[in-house]
């Protein structure tokens, strides 16, 4: 069985797996989240008048940060060059949708880097409405299209 997991040697200890054997490609990652917040959280954002400041500003930068900072926060992640990340966050009537996406040229994927963006955006968010909604929920942080690699394109049905 450990022959077919790629993150365990053959003594079945966890590794990182070799990439240097990998071609170079353009990859890209695109992740989305949700916030889930109340009425109250919503009119406050929407009229810029949380207590903490801008809110949605903060969320947009620590997404980055956290993009930039996978490899220090998953464990078998392979350090890359990251060419762009950008984070979008727009508010709706039950929340903050967060759509965050990636680039590189390297020998492995940026899908972790983009869903560590959404979900460091998404504790900011959390962390800068949490004194009007106490109750915030992250909700939905997934993958929703890859490109790159020996896999080619992959999008959420």
């Amino acid at each position: 069985m450990t022959e077919r997991l790629t993150h365990l040697d053959a003594a079945g200890q966890a590794r990182m797996v070799d990439v240097s054997g990998k071609d170079v490609t353009a990859r890209s990652a695109r992740a989305s989240g949700r916030v889930l917040l109340s009425a109250a959280a919503v009119a406050a954002l929407r009229e810029g008048r949380m207590p903490k400041g801008d809110a949605l500003a903060v969320a947009r930068i620590a997404g980055i940060q956290g993009a930039k900072r996978t490899p220090d926060l998953i464990p078998l992640c392979h350090p890359i060059g990251l060419h762009s990340v950008t984070v979008d966050l727009e508010v709706r009537d039950d929340g903050v949708r967060i759509v965050a996406a990636t680039r590189t040229a390297d020998r492995t994927g940026v899908e972790m880097e983009a869903l560590t963006a959404v979900a460091v955006a998404a504790l900011a968010l959390i962390d800068m409405v949490k004194a009007v909604d106490p109750a915030a929920v992250i909700s939905d942080v997934r993958v929703e299209e890859k490109t790159g690699g020996k896999t080619g394109r992959w999008a959420r049905p």
